[in-house]
């Protein structure tokens, strides 16, 4: 008896670990189930699964095996998925937040009392031709090839509960609102830039306001509340929330806790298709911030974008900024230079105003968020001497375009963060000028790009190929796009990399490193697209 009941603890162990990857991969999907069984699907005939079903079928075959010899294998083959989960790395691990162990903790309660059920109810006898402990351990075993239906199910019953619980965090949140009458809110928005704008308009209005930022990528609603009861003080002044959406209603639903007084519009593009299907639905939900502004605010539209300069606003004052598409702008950035220091540039607005600015960030869209942020600046009165403080004093944000230099002469670009096509494009182009040395890109290309995923990714690769000097693409999910992108721009195929991860892409990049190349890092796609 204590040999089955060492089998059944290692066996539970194995079960109840299993599944922190499902949890993990399902808080990636945002919780959201049409999204995960997306992923997921593909997925059920993974080898990790069927290596389950295989021990399943030695269990529930008596007859090519004695059940104890049968229970010893299942249990070496348990202890190794122990060894390999608790080893297991990944660029986005599960974030054990309440909810996550309020799910946690359910799933294994449902997978063990079943368990407890299933020895209780066998104990003692056997199931037809299986012995009591086949049968326990079989249901182990099977408990681990659908550990992902256990999961779902524990979501579904929690559902009420967590319903109920974030309606408690969102009217929270809103007393806290309500009893800061003088503060004000600005939101930002877009399909990409609204991070970068965020840190940038944070350090400008830091300059004569007392300011708070939604921290990290916390731009949903449930991030914004979670901001709004963890981080605002009494004294704040001013508080700058990032809105992010995957879905129609995403921003309203923000807008609804918060109230901006004004609203930033980075971008409308192809992000997130897969979810809202067409550009019209990317663009009519980023403006949901803009309609929700109040008469006597202020909306800032980035017209550089198309969707974005043809939305009439009605609802509230628009001021229209860009760089490329001037036409109907209210402000420019005019005369930009690029340098080794930095980047040197002009903002021109009404009334023939003109503030001259430095940065040492580079690259057009980095421009184009600080204008945005520069704008609001303006409207809420700060100096014009503290703005060119301020962005001549912006550190880079990590991820973004960030730069920095190796002790053996190399530089990084570093732009790893969400990657998209306008933004990868310009990254491009920023490489480019480096010339001391070789121009390296390393890429997996762009995700959620619906049905233009193919196309986009296909003229990233010819892009790259008709400006750089080494392309290494990493992964499979883009790679074909990339490859033929590529190769129709003339590239040397020599200097053509196709590798399975980054750190085989790091013995390529070991191997044909010298000082004076420069590498960029475009995109890090996370362990849901491996």
């Amino acid at each position: 008896m204590t040999y089955f009941i060492v089998i059944y603890v290692i066996c539970a162990i194995y079960m109840t670990l299993n599944f922190k990857y499902d949890l993990q991969m399902f808080q990636q999907n945002s919780y959201r189930f049409s999204r995960y069984w997306k992923w997921l699907r593909p997925r059920l005939g993974s080898s990790w699964r069927l290596v389950d079903v295989a021990c399943l079928f030695l269990l529930m075959a008596p007859q090519l095996l004695d059940i104890r010899l049968s229970a010893f294998v299942v249990a070496v083959v348990s202890l190794t998925k122990i060894f390999l989960i608790l080893r297991r790395k990944s660029k986005k691990p599960l974030v054990m937040t309440r909810r996550v162990w309020r799910l946690y903790s359910l799933t294994a309660a449902l997978a063990l009392g079943g368990g407890v059920a299933v020895g209780l109810c066998t104990a003692g006898h056997s199931v037809g031709i299986y012995s009591a402990p086949a049968v326990t351990v079989g249901y182990m075993m099977l408990v681990g090839i659908l550990s992902w239906a256990v999961m779902l199910l524990a979501h579904m019953l929690l559902v009420p509960v967590e319903k109920a619980i974030q309606r408690g965090y969102i009217n929270d949140a809103r007393r806290i609102l309500r009893s800061m009458p003088d503060l004000r809110v600005v939101g930002i928005t877009g399909s990409y830039g609204k991070t970068s704008t965020k840190h940038y308009l944070t350090r400008i209005l830091s300059e004569e306001f007392d300011v708070l930022m939604t921290p990290g990528s916390y731009n949903t609603p449930m991030g914004v509340v979670r901001t709004i009861r963890e981080y605002l003080k009494p004294y704040n002044q001013i508080f700058v929330c990032e809105m992010g959406a995957k879905q129609k209603g995403d921003i309203k639903e923000i807008c609804d806790i918060v109230h901006p007084e004004m609203g930033i519009v980075t971008a409308v593009g192809p992000m997130h298709l897969e979810s809202f299907k067409t550009l019209e639905n990317v663009c009519s939900t980023k403006f949901e911030l803009v309609d929700a502004l109040p008469s006597d605010g202020c909306a800032v539209i980035n017209n550089d974008f198309a969707p974005c300069a043809e939305r009439t606003v009605g609802n509230v004052p628009a001021l229209r900024y860009g760089i490329v598409s001037t036409e109907g702008c209210d402000y420019v950035a005019a005369d930009v230079r690029y340098t080794p220091d930095g980047t040197f540039f002009t903002v021109e607005g009404p009334d023939g105003f003109r503030l001259e600015l430095e940065t040492r960030l580079l690259g057009e869209c980095n421009v184009s968020d600080i204008l945005a942020a520069v704008i609001i600046a303006l409207r809420l009165g700060v100096p014009a001497e503290k703005i060119r403080y301020a962005v001549a004093s912006i550190e880079q944000v990590e991820h973004r375009l960030s730069i920095k230099k190796t002790p053996g002469g190399v530089t990084i670009i570093d732009d790893a963060f969400n990657s998209n096509p306008a933004g990868s494009r310009m990254a491009v182009d920023v490489l480019s000028h480096f010339r001391d040395g070789k121009r390296i890109i390393v890429t997996p290309g762009m995700i959620e790009l619906g049905t233009e995923q193919h196309a986009l990714n296909k003229a990233f690769g010819r892009h790259a190929g008709e400006k750089l000097d080494v392309v290494i693409v990493v992964g499979e999910h883009n790679r074909k796009a990339i490859v033929e992108g590529v190769n129709e721009s003339g590239f040397n195929k020599e200097n053509l990399h196709e590798v399975s991860d980054f750190n085989e892409a790091q013995q390529v990049l070991a191997s044909i490193l010298a000082p004076g190349d420069t590498v960029l890092y475009e995109n890090d796609l996370p362990d849901t697209f491996k």
